[in-house]
């Protein structure tokens, strides 16, 4: 097998300068536009907390959501292999980001919970070890420095009753 190296680009650019550019902490929006080639715009500024906009992504929520979605891919993918066929899965994430009074901080965990259905009742036990290796096999979970927890709930699809 041949390890490979993916490389991402993207641009970030601030939109921000509201006359007077960083001349105070309060005279500038934090307002920023992410994009990448060939994919739609993405909206993005501080937490509201940080003199953000709280109807666009924050870097907070765009953490939250890698790892959320990561874990997603690896778990389906996982299943795949195990035999279990997913038929919906949704999940709630949450994270806690800790300040550390000096300006800076840094999240303390991650808590995904991943509701899952799958077609039949003997996959329950499967899907839910399948958990387990998608956080082995997530990259962004790989990746970051605090604990990323899993709550899943595995339950099987209700045969249809006949009519």
């Amino acid at each position: 097998m041949t390890l490979g190296e993916h490389r991402y680009a993207l641009t970030a650019t601030w939109h921000g300068n509201r006359g007077t550019g960083t001349s105070g902490y309060r005279d500038y929006s934090r307002d920023v536009t992410i994009e990448i080639d060939g994919k739609p715009e993405l909206l993005a500024s501080a937490d509201k907390p940080f003199r953000g906009d709280p109807a666009r992504w924050n870097p907070e929520d765009l953490l939250i959501a890698s790892l959320s979605e990561c874990h997603l891919l690896s778990f389906l993918h996982a299943c795949v292999s195990a035999g279990v066929v997913v038929v919906s899965y949704s999940d709630s994430a949450s994270g806690v980001m800790r300040e550390d009074g000096r300006g800076g901080g840094a999240f303390t965990e991650v808590l995904l919970r991943p509701e899952v259905v799958v077609a039949e009742e003997s996959m329950v036990a499967a899907a839910e070890r399948a958990h387990d290796d998608a956080h082995r096999m997530c990259f962004i979970a790989n990746s970051v420095n605090f604990p990323v927890r899993h709550e899943a709930s595995v339950s099987a699809a209700r045969a249809e009753e006949p009519a």
